[in-house]
């Protein structure tokens, strides 16, 4: 469990508080780039770490993301006129590039020079593998950006929803190992699984003894299970901060694929996944995809699920009586709004005070642990976080190994933990369906 004020201290990231200075630290994953399909298209609203932001493409292509109301008096720039390199807001003409420069102030007499000492506020932004990335830290030359394998590789993709709850409960999520066998595989039995395959070992024996390390980009686990006589099922897992995951399905060296929480504000959560498809490995196909409702243009109104506790995530409670199919121990349709069910079922911000944690939540508490002691560092001794100067932290990869009984995990998966390594001739099959 975490005190009151741990809790906040790891939840809250608006402008100002300790984690949020240190978020901004390290590029933050902003937008898809198809947002902003082409030069001088329509401007988008995007909420970032608690800002409200503008997101435009100017003449050149270039991105901007700047503050959302104009320097002058505050006229909402999402409704500026994108023309001719500039965002111009359309109170009374004043125009911005996208460094934040104001380079027209056409109410202004001619010989005026004011528009040389007014600024927007404005985050340099980079694009990646069909991510746009925004640096909104203090520093004049922002850091190299991760070394995310599934945002570096030709041909791979990426899908976006929105979580409306903190990033942090959502992000545990995806560093638990065991709620897979009971949230998205419990109404499935054992027999029914190839023999051999991890999808097998994982369902005949639920629970998992956890080993944890700390990494360089943050920290990594593997849940232990018995597998074939003589042998050991181990399932790994990676984070890297400050909001990385890449998820333990799959067999390890084939995959290069991660998740990414970003926090749009406190009680919302942009869930972005990178991937690359690998021949038939089940965990390298693409993802299953939660369907969207058509984007609006508020703060919150992009990519957002159709299932949503509004309606109770679409749950057919029929489905869960009969405890059928892959969705038949929760009723609720698509692996990803199971997870979100869960991790908002207990409210916008989790108090953590309650909780009782057992043997396979060391992750979860590790995680935390690194991330209270990071952004103490950070704010009280200018330390820089984990990661931030250090992009080849971010090449690591998760997956599935079976391993002689006695061998040590750590060292023997150390290559095939490392992105970019290619791993070999390796049978697909061993990982079974799921």
């Amino acid at each position: 469990m975490l005190n009151e004020a741990d809790n906040e201290l790891l939840t809250r990231v608006g402008p100002g508080t300790p984690m949020g200075k240190m978020m901004r630290e390290y590029w933050i994953p902003a937008m898809l780039a198809k947002e902003l399909p082409g030069p001088d298209c329509d401007p988008v609203r995007v909420m970032l770490l608690g800002e409200k932001l503008i997101a435009f493409r100017d003449t050149a292509g270039k991105v901007g993301l700047l503050q959302h109301n104009c320097p002058h008096r505050s006229g909402e720039l999402f409704y500026g006129r994108n023309e001719e390199g500039g965002l111009r807001c359309v109170y009374h003409g004043w125009k911005f590039d996208t460094a934040g420069a104001c380079v027209d102030m056409p109410n202004e007499p001619p010989k005026s020079d004011f528009k040389h000492r007014v600024r927007a506020v404005s985050y340099p932004c980079v694009e990646r593998g069909g991510l746009v990335w925004a640096y909104m830290g203090p520093r004049t030359t922002p850091p190299p950006l991760p070394d995310l394998a599934a945002n570096m590789t030709e041909g791979s993709e990426l899908f976006a929803f929105v979580v409306p709850g903190n990033w942090l409960q959502v992000m545990e999520g995806d560093i638990d190992t065991t709620h897979a066998s009971f949230l998205h595989y419990g109404a499935l039995n054992a027999e029914d699984q190839p023999a051999g395959t991890f999808s097998r070992y994982q369902l005949e024996n639920r629970w998992a003894e956890l080993h944890v390390i700390d990494t360089e980009g943050g920290a990594a686990y593997a849940g232990k299970r018995p597998a074939s006589p003589g042998h050991t099922y181990w399932r790994i897992a990676q984070w890297c901060f400050p909001f990385y995951a890449f998820p333990p399905s799959g067999l390890l060296g084939l995959k290069n694929n991660n998740m990414a929480r970003v926090p749009m504000d406190d009680t919302h959560t942009m869930y972005f996944r990178m991937y690359v498809k690998y021949h038939n490995d089940a965990a390298g196909a693409e993802p299953s995809r939660a369907e969207l409702l058509p984007n609006t243009t508020d703060w919150f109104g992009r990519f957002r699920p159709t299932q949503n506790p509004a309606n109770d995530f679409l749950i057919d409670r029929d489905v869960q009586r009969r405890k059928e199919g892959r969705n038949g121990y929760t009723g609720i349709a698509v692996v990803q709004m199971q997870d979100s069910a869960v991790q908002v079922g207990g409210g916008p911000i989790f108090d953590r005070t309650g909780e009782h944690l057992g043997t396979t939540d060391a992750m979860i508490i590790r995680v935390r642990r690194r991330l209270l002691a990071a952004v103490r560092d950070y704010n009280e001794n200018g330390v820089a976080p984990p990661g931030v100067d250090n992009p080849e932290a971010y090449q690591v990869r998760a997956g599935g190994i079976e391993l002689p009984d006695g061998e040590d995990w750590v060292e023997k998966t150390q290559e095939l933990r490392r992105a970019f390594v290619e791993p070999g001739l390796m049978d697909e099959s061993l990982n079974g369906p799921l």
